[in-house]
């Protein structure tokens, strides 16, 4: 039975604190960051970006913010692309906010990549696997761009075309970000132009599952916080929280020996309530048979997302720092 607020309009659902779903269709995400608009030319880091359209079909629109380094007259080579898709649970956030705005200023002047940040459909007005076809699209639409001949009616962008190495493609993303990267890297391939993924950034990845994980708890599992958000943003999973694309390792998952790409960094923090399943993916991947090089970086005394939460809240930033500068590092090497 639906609950109502102070002012009568009736909620649907709710995860308090986190997202309101309301019998009208309207949705309040009070986590939300504020949406920032581009810049040509950023006065502290020398970096542009601007918003363009991947896809312009009404029932399903897909977009991206595009971030370019400073380049000189004189560069002549081309750039590693990093394709990105944002956390928040796959129901909130955007690539249009402030917190990945500041995030990407600061990674595209140390890293001097392209950046192509993803902007999906979100749940409950678009359940997954909407997010999830969304991103591969937009990763269909960065590769094609290796050869536009063979894609002439595709909607190119000249920052793509004349600046992005496509030797050198990297995908990555935040906690459902980062779940993202995943299921693209065992569930969708080839891409066009065979341009393949050379590399991947996991960071704090929202992965779950029926049986606890190290420190999990053991009850009150159907409650719990990851739970809740699963049962919201996809609610008809086969499964439920054992479906393959939220549980790595459920039956019928594909193998991760099959992960499409040859370098993978994944990211835990201590204090993280998905620090365990992190650590949980990347041994498993290590067992798995997987032929390329997996990396687990550990930050003790932090918390999900830290290294882009500190940052856009003026707070502490050394270790958001540290965190930025692997990730940059990741990318050129």
């Amino acid at each position: 039975m639906a609950s109502t607020t102070n002012d009568a309009k009736q909620i649907l659902t709710e995860i308090p604190e986190w997202i309101r779903v309301f019998t009208d269709g309207t949705v309040e995400r009070p986590r939300d960051f504020p949406i920032v608009p581009p810049t040509l030319h950023d006065s502290n880091t020398g970096v542009s970006s601007k918003d363009i359209a991947i896809s312009n079909n009404p029932p399903k629109p897909i977009s991206a913010r595009i971030y370019l380094p400073h380049i000189t007259d004189s560069q002549t080579h081309k750039l590693s692309i990093y394709v990105y898709f944002h956390g928040g649970g796959f129901f909130f956030e955007s690539a249009f906010s402030k917190l990945f705005n500041h995030h990407f200023l600061n990674l595209v002047s140390q890293a001097k990549v392209l950046v192509v940040s993803v902007e999906y459909r979100l749940a409950p007005e678009h359940p997954l696997p909407a997010s999830y076809d969304d991103s591969w699209d937009a990763l269909k639409w960065v590769a094609s761009h290796s050869n536009t001949t063979n894609y002439p009616t595709l909607n190119t962008d000249p920052w793509l075309i004349h600046h992005a190495d496509f030797n050198r493609l990297f995908i990555g993303g935040d906690s459902a970000g980062a779940n993202i990267v995943h299921n693209i890297l065992v569930f969708r391939q080839p891409l066009p132009g065979d341009v393949k993924i050379l590399g991947a950034i996991m960071a704090h990845p929202y992965f779950y599952g029926s049986q606890p994980v190290g420190s999990e708890p053991v009850t009150g599992l159907d409650q719990n916080f990851y739970n809740l958000v699963w049962k919201l943003v996809y609610p008809s999973a086969p499964g439920g929280i054992d479906n393959p694309f939220i549980n790595p390792l459920a039956a019928g998952a594909p193998s991760l020996a099959q992960l499409a790409c040859s370098r993978i960094l994944v990211c835990v923090a201590e204090k993280d309530g998905l620090r365990d399943r992190g650590v949980w993916y990347y041994e498993a991947v290590k067992k798995s048979g997987w032929q390329g090089q997996i990396q687990l970086f550990e930050e003790k005394d932090e918390d999900h997302d830290y290294h882009l939460l500190k940052p856009s809240l003026n707070q502490d930033t050394r270790n958001a720092h540290k965190l930025i500068n692997l990730m940059a590092s990741f990318l050129v090497n």
